[in-house]
C-alpha cells in the first residue's frame, strides 16, 4: 500500500451541499477502488492563483489516504468529468 494525497479544488459559486456531495462522491470513489481514506483536510474558500474557467476563487480540500498503485489512476479518471471540480492533482507521498 502506498500513501497518496489527491488535492482538491471545488467550485466556490455553488451551494454547500453541493460542494459537500461532490467531495462525498471523491471520498466514495476512493474506498470503492480499495483505497483508505487517513485525514481530510478543508482549507475554505481561497483565491486562485489565476482564473479558472472564469472563476477566481474556489473551496480547496486535500484527502489523504492508502491505496495500492491503480487505484489513483482509476479516481482520476472520473474526478475528470466531474463538473463541479475546478483542478485536481493526486501524488504519492514518500513513507
Amino acid at each position: 500500500m502506498n500513501q497518496y494525497e489527491l488535492a482538491l479544488v471545488v467550485n466556490a459559486k455553488i451551494e454547500d451541499e453541493a460542494r459537500n456531495a461532490t467531495v462525498e462522491a471523491v471520498k466514495e470513489l476512493i474506498t470503492r477502488f480499495g483505497g483508505n481514506i487517513t485525514n481530510v483536510d478543508e482549507w475554505g474558500k481561497k483565491k486562485l492563483a489565476y482564473e479558472v474557467q472564469k472563476m477566481k476563487e474556489g473551496f480547496y480540500y486535500f484527502i489523504q489516504f492508502d491505496a495500492d498503485s491503480t487505484c489513483p489512476g482509476e479516481v482520476e479518471d472520473r474526478i475528470r468529468i466531474m463538473e463541479n471540480v475546478i483542478r485536481f492533482l493526486c501524488i504519492r507521498r514518500d513513507a
